[in-house]
């Protein structure tokens, strides 16, 4: 049997899902090199049951720069609408439906023009979070940050939503006055 592709080692395996992207050549080269069939139903097993006791995959710690790549309020009032951007952080670090997404972008809005009193400021973030935020660009900032890269509108299963809240409330714990009360 020749080399695996390198294209399965080009980078270090996190998660078992990982693994499961080679069976497809695993089970070419067994047929091919007509292995007993014996041992293909052990080495499915074997990738069933490790599968099987897979965890969630671990959410990042939380963390928020307030509004990225914008202003964090007006020049008089440097963090007006900063507690807007750090909430939608949340939204945003957690991840999740394409359905939490668009209700976290107009809760954003929302947020914005009560503290602001201007739609066009508030049309205008709305707009940006919709376009930038998407969870296909590998940025900081993107739908569901706090996950490996990847992850899409992938809903969160209930052993990930605690997982999510235990690493907010440990940001809350040593962030007690959170990002907008530092600056």
């Amino acid at each position: 049997m020749g080399a695996w592709p390198s294209r399965y080692f080009a980078k270090s395996h996190s998660s078992v899902t990982d693994y499961l992207i080679p069976l497809d050549f695993m089970v070419t080269c067994i047929y091919r090199n007509n292995m007993n069939k014996f041992f293909l139903v052990k080495v499915l097993a074997c990738i069933l049951l490790v599968s099987g006791s897979a965890t969630a995959s671990d959410i990042n710690e939380f963390s928020s720069d307030g509004c990225s790549l914008f202003p964090d309020g007006t020049l008089n009032h440097r963090t007006l609408w900063c507690d807007c951007c750090f909430n939608h952080d949340i939204a945003y670090w957690r991840g999740g439906t394409e359905e939490e997404r668009m209700a976290a972008d107009n809760a954003l809005q929302a947020c914005v023009l009560d503290r602001s009193g201007n739609n066009a400021l508030a049309t205008t973030m709305y707009d940006g979070v919709r376009v930038g935020g998407s969870p296909v660009f590998p940025t900081w900032y993107r739908w569901g940050y706090g996950w490996k890269y990847g992850r899409g509108y992938e809903p969160l299963t209930e052993v990930e939503l605690k997982q999510a809240a235990e690493k907010l409330d440990s940001y809350r714990q040593t962030h007690p006055s959170g990002y907008c009360r530092k600056q």
